[in-house]
């Protein structure tokens, strides 16, 4: 059996060509008929099935690993199991994956918040993965992951045109109760440690600011999400000018 820690790149370098493999695995499935209509919308629905995939697995395995060593939170920086350095090894092959999948697709120019989220996420994680340090402040960043479930859940039931669903109904208040409990209190959890240890956290700096940056981009989406999910002017601006499925709308 293959150790995981004594082989980081051919470790990251193995997942990412599994979740490429499981994406042309479900890019097999059939897809809603107007999606197959649009190309951009062909595209996002198959990234964002992965994107699911990745999230159904890691969001639970990152709980799960703080359950059982809880002595994670408080130790960010050294505190690790082999299955939490296993769990972000996985994601940062699911990070790199995905974003080759935006660039070589063309959706870069689309897509930069997402790419500048993935170098984020990628620069921290891979430096956790050969200095097997802050795996547990990676592995309690993947919190975000349980919540992701409910988003990704969200773009996929508005790419199938389900919006005015009692499916999507239900996602919208489970997408909001989790992006609260687990993504935002998740950052800034980690944000606070930080800044409580900067002096004795090695390279605190380069954490404090990836941190700072997605706090950013997590606040406006969130405020995005609020608008488009539960303001009553935004549906009537929707309902009005009829533009449901616009490119920019698809990422609101």
């Amino acid at each position: 059996m293959m150790n995981f820690q004594q082989h980081p790149t051919l470790s990251v370098l193995g997942f990412a060509v599994s979740f490429r493999a499981a994406h042309k695995v479900l890019s097999s499935f059939p897809l809603p008929q107007h999606v197959t209509q649009d190309k951009t919308k062909t595209w996002k629905w198959r990234n964002l099935s992965v994107s699911l995939l990745h999230s159904f697995l890691t969001g639970p395995w990152a709980v799960l690993c703080i359950l059982s060593a809880p002595e994670m939170l408080t130790k960010i920086e050294k505190e690790y199991t082999s299955v939490s350095y296993l769990l972000i090894c996985v994601s940062s092959g699911y990070f790199l994956q995905d974003t080759a999948d935006i660039i070589l697709s063309g959706q870069a120019k689309s897509s930069w918040e997402f790419l500048l989220h993935h170098s984020l996420v990628l620069s921290t994680f891979l430096y956790a993965v050969f200095s097997h340090r802050y795996i547990a402040g990676a592995t309690i960043a993947l919190f975000v992951e349980v919540n992701s479930v409910f988003l990704h859940s969200r773009l996929l039931l508005k790419l199938a045109d389900a919006r005015a669903s009692y499916i999507y109904h239900i996602n919208k208040y489970l997408n909001l109760i989790t992006y609260v409990c687990f993504r935002l209190a998740a950052q800034f959890y980690l944000t606070w440690y930080i800044i409580k240890n900067f002096a004795v956290l090695k390279h605190a700096a380069f954490f404090l600011t990836a941190m700072m940056l997605m706090n950013i981009m997590i606040l406006i989406y969130f405020h995005r999400l609020l608008r488009a999910d539960f303001s009553k002017k935004h549906k009537v601006h929707l309902s009005q000018t009829g533009n449901h499925y616009s490119k920019k709308y698809i990422d609101d």
